[in-house]
């Protein structure tokens, strides 16, 4: 007699993977900066901590962090020391990135390092986008929409050959200065001594308080933004951040290009590290400039 309880098919395996429910999206990453980029920041924010806290205790030799701190390391000639050579380092990186904007600029013709939406060079656009952000902080207008480099980017970038000219030649100046009263008077070479210090105490407090609040302290990067430290930055943020570059992106048909790999937990857990590092460092030596001012 036959078993009146009805039976059910088992399912087959096609059917049990349509049930199943399908795995989140990964976002995708696009890759912002080149490994060689993000080196040439690494040199240059690694070099310029050592240039202010050792040209701080050298300006602000009296204070007494200043004394206890060159007793530990034999005294201000060794500050001096590791001045001189973060000093060289960082002339020595210049030099080859200016080299680099030469070799493409004017040997491989690459036009778009002077203009266009991916140029350094300040355009009227960045003058729009100054105000336009302005009227927005105030609530009067929308916010601006950015391209590959903002305005107090591309300020960032050149404040840094502004440095590199007024401080690096006073500075040279004052380490060389048998070579140079050859050709300077001596009214020159003291000029040299007050612009060398007071040029690179605005360069401190500018970078520790005004480019550290831009880059990692705005609401829609803090505590840090990682794309520096990483290269990478996910589609929601490049999306959020330059729309007008990602639209251009997608419109020229490149977005395969940029398309990279997520960053990896160690680079993440690495970047972390260093970044926190800098920016712990970097306060402190604005705390410390603004008390030795304060008490002077």
């Amino acid at each position: 007699m036959p078993d009146p309880t009805p039976t059910t098919a088992a399912p087959t395996p096609e059917a049990t993977i349509a049930t199943q429910p399908a795995a989140p999206e990964q976002p995708r990453y696009f890759l912002r900066f080149t490994l060689g980029q993000r080196c040439l920041h690494a040199v240059l924010f690694t070099t310029f901590l050592v240039l202010a806290a050792t040209g701080l205790m050298m300006r602000f030799s009296g204070s007494i962090w200043a004394i206890r701190f060159a007793k530990l390391v034999d005294g201000f000639g060794t500050i001096l020391f590791f001045h001189k050579f973060c000093a060289l380092v960082l002339t020595l990186a210049f030099i080859i990135h200016v080299r680099e904007i030469v070799a493409r600029g004017i040997f491989k013709r690459d036009k778009s390092i002077f203009w266009g939406p991916t140029s350094m060079v300040a355009n009227w656009k960045d003058v729009k986008d100054l105000f336009g952000h302005m009227r927005w902080f105030l609530g009067l207008g929308p916010k601006p929409r950015f391209e590959r480099y903002a305005y107090w980017e591309k300020f960032d970038y050149w404040a840094v050959f502004w440095g590199m000219v007024v401080i690096g030649f006073s500075g040279y100046a004052m380490w060389f200065a048998p070579f140079f009263a050859r050709f300077l008077p001596g009214w020159a070479l003291n000029a040299a001594l007050v612009i060398h210090s007071e040029e690179g105490l605005l360069a401190i407090l500018f970078i520790f308080s005004i480019h550290f609040v831009n880059t990692h302290l705005r609401p829609d990067s803090f505590p840090m933004d990682m794309v520096i430290f990483t290269g990478r930055e996910s589609e929601e943020e490049f999306k959020n951040r330059r729309p007008d570059e990602y639209q251009r992106m997608i419109a020229e048909g490149k977005s395969a290009t940029r398309i990279t790999d997520a960053p990896p937990l160690w680079l993440l857990n690495f970047s972390r590290v260093v970044g926190f590092t800098a920016i712990v460092i970097g306060l402190a030596l604005l705390v410390l400039t603004l008390s030795a001012y304060i008490a002077g």
